[in-house]
């Protein structure tokens, strides 16, 4: 059960797939087939997309280390508990940020990377001054902050 719950994490958090071609299941390797056994039966009739989520997340999961494993599984135990409101809004913006051209998306994770470097404490009233902001003045923060990444691409180029 707890391999079927993981699965069903790898394919939310892994990036869409544009795939247009079926994953027929004797392409699959021994290992993938024995994690993927539950799906056999109806293997042929699910889309594309979710034949290449499952295959690939199932070589990610068997790629994975004893430590590796249960950090998903606690990942994943976790995402179970975010009310399913909440986690359709992550899977929003996350698909939002799949969008976003490669160099925003590299520029982003580097901020976050330098965020969790900071305190917990640091974090924690970062988060408290923008949770006092009103919402126009967050909204205002953001329109200068995209200016900001405009001017700077400008220059860039």
């Amino acid at each position: 059960m707890k391999v079927l719950m993981l699965m069903l994490l790898l394919i939310v958090a892994a990036p869409p797939l544009l795939a247009a071609e079926p994953v027929p299941w004797s392409s699959l390797g021994a290992d993938q087939q024995q994690l993927l056994s539950r799906f056999e039966p109806g293997w042929d009739q699910l889309p594309a997309a979710r034949q290449h989520a499952l295959s690939r997340g199932a070589t990610r999961w068997l790629s994975m280390n004893g430590t590796q494993r249960a950090n998903a599984r606690q990942r994943f135990e976790n995402w179970q508990k975010v009310p399913e409101r909440r986690r359709a809004v992550i899977r929003q913006r996350w698909q939002e940020f799949q969008s976003l051209p490669e160099d925003d998306q590299v520029r982003i994770r580097a901020e976050f990377r330098e965020y969790m470097r900071l305190s917990e404490g640091r974090r924690a009233e970062l988060r408290r001054q923008w949770q006092q902001k009103s919402a126009a003045e967050r909204q205002q923060i953001l329109r200068q902050l995209r200016q900001q990444r405009r001017e700077r691409l400008q220059q860039d180029r």
